[in-house]
């Protein structure tokens, strides 16, 4: 079997493979910052709250990490319209990528909780601080500096995982390379040019955080993708 390339034909699809890119790192973006809401909110309920709050964070938690993001997008695009809510397929990408991420994020930010020493909660004690005030002066900065790399990772790997967004007819990179390709016929030549923007885009995405982490910690922080 012979196959003959021509990325001649395909180079004319670039910059709209790369409005794609942008698609996919505004959606990446979303849903991070979304899902570091929810999971803050659960850790914080595993770590601090009552009985009944912690189960549902702990029930939150093991229904979106052990079922696969795909199906959850799936369930919310063609069930939840059965049940009355009709969302876009962008809305139902979005919200399906930033449930499934809270549930993630809930772990690696209670891992940050735990982390913190007893003698730095007693010193806030002892200086009186509320509940409230442990959290937001000695809690948060803490896991900060250490949950920095995970976090970064997270999202590096939520950039890729925007992927699953072409599926649904988002015109994202993966999107818009299927759209691309019905067109051309030239699968693996485009294939090849969406994996090289994947690698640029996680490529910058990891330039971008080390260099935040320089200019929070003073240190140049280490992330494996």
């Amino acid at each position: 079997m012979q196959y003959s390339f021509h990325f001649g034909q395909v180079v004319s699809y670039l910059p709209d493979l790369l409005s794609g890119a942008f698609v996919s790192l505004q959606i990446a973006f979303i849903c991070f910052w979304c899902g570091m809401a929810i999971g803050l909110v659960w850790a914080i309920a595993l770590e601090f709250g009552g009985r009944p709050l912690r189960g549902l964070a702990r029930a939150y938690v093991s229904f979106f990490t052990n079922t696969p993001g795909l199906v959850q997008i799936y369930f919310i695009y063609y069930a939840l319209p059965d049940a009355g809510l009709l969302l876009s397929s962008y809305q139902a990408v979005v919200l399906g990528i930033t449930l499934n991420a809270g549930g993630y994020l809930t772990l690696i930010l209670r891992g940050g909780f735990a982390s913190v020493h007893s003698s730095e909660i007693d010193a806030a004690i002892a200086l009186g601080f509320s509940r409230t005030q442990q959290i937001l002066y000695v809690v948060l900065p803490h896991i900060a500096r250490v949950l920095f790399p995970p976090i970064g990772n997270k999202f590096v790997l939520m950039v890729l995982g925007t992927a699953v967004a072409g599926v649904f007819g988002v015109e994202d990179l993966m999107g818009r390379t299927i759209n691309a390709n019905a067109e051309s016929y030239r699968t693996i030549e485009l294939l090849t040019m969406t994996a090289c923007i994947y690698v640029a885009l996680t490529v910058c995405a990891t330039l971008a955080l080390t260099g935040i982490g320089m200019a929070l910690f003073g240190k140049r922080v280490r992330f494996e993708t």
